[in-house]
C-alpha cells in the first residue's frame, strides 16, 4: 500500500494552493463532471454557457427541458446524446432532494458511493470526485494524471480501481486535502507529464515514495 501524504506535502511546498475545480457553484460541478468526461474543458465551458443562458443552471429549469432542447444545449461538450440521459437522471437524483447535499449525504450515509456509482454515467472518477468537491469527502481521485504520476514514480497501474485502492489516506486526511491533492496532481500533470523527458526535469524525477503495510 502507498502513503501519499510525502507526495502531496512535497507537491504543495513546490506549488502551492490549487483551489481547483473551475465552476461557481456545487451544482455547477456536478453537471461539469457529467459533461467533461470523454472531452477537454474547453468545450465544457462553450455547453456550460449555453445551459446557463436557457436555464440559469437551475436543475428544475434543467428537468423541464425536452431531451432534444437539453442535446443541442450541451452539444458542444460530444457524446451529447448519452451525457443528456445520464444529466437528467442524475440531476432528478438530486432534486429528489431539493438539491440539498448534506440531507443526501445524510440519507446515504457511508453508501454515498455506491449510490453515485449506481446512476446512469456515473464512473469511478465522477464518483469520486462528487464525493470530493459536492459532498466535501476525503477520497482519492486516481485520474489519468494520477495513473501517470504513480507510473512514473514507479507503481504503473492499468486502471483507475487499481491505483486508488493501492493508496491509503489517513484519518487526518480532509476533503480539503483531498481538493488540494487533486489539484496539484492535474497542475503538475499538465506540465511535467507529457512523456518521461518532461518527467525527468520535474522535481519529483528523484522522489520515492513510501510503502505501508497493508492493515
Amino acid at each position: 500500500m502507498i502513503d501519499p501524504m510525502p507526495l502531496y506535502h512535497q507537491m504543495f511546498k513546490e506549488m502551492g494552493p490549487q483551489h481547483w475545480w473551475p465552476a461557481d457553484s456545487k451544482m455547477e460541478i456536478v453537471i461539469g463532471a457529467i459533461l467533461v468526461q470523454n472531452t477537454n474543458w474547453n468545450n465544457v465551458d462553450l455547453a456550460l454557457n449555453q445551459l446557463r443562458a436557457k436555464t440559469n443552471l437551475n436543475v428544475k429549469q434543467i428537468l423541464q427541458l425536452s431531451q432534444a432542447e437539453l442535446e443541442a444545449l450541451i452539444r458542444p461538450s460530444g457524446f451529447y446524446k448519452n451525457k443528456s440521459k445520464s444529466l437528467l437522471n442524475v440531476l432528478k437524483w438530486f432534486d429528489q432532494a431539493d438539491c440539498d447535499f448534506d440531507k443526501l449525504s445524510q440519507l446515504a450515509g457511508t453508501h454515498l458511493r455506491k449510490d453515485l456509482l449506481a446512476l446512469p454515467g456515473i464512473g469511478e472518477e465522477t464518483a469520486d470526485s462528487l464525493l470530493v468537491y459536492v459532498f466535501d469527502q476525503p477520497a482519492f481521485i486516481a485520474d489519468n494524471y494520477a495513473r501517470k504520476l504513480f507510473g512514473y514514480l514507479g507503481y504503473p497501474t492499468v486502471s483507475y480501481h487499481q491505483l486508488k485502492h493501492q493508496i491509503t489516506l489517513p484519518p487526518t486526511f480532509t476533503y480539503r486535502d483531498a481538493q488540494e491533492f487533486h489539484g496539484l496532481i492535474d497542475e503538475f500533470g499538465k506540465i511535467y507529464l507529457k512523456d518521461s523527458n518532461q518527467f525527468n526535469q520535474s522535481f519529483l524525477s528523484h522522489f520515492k515514495l513510501r510503502v505501508v503495510a497493508k492493515e
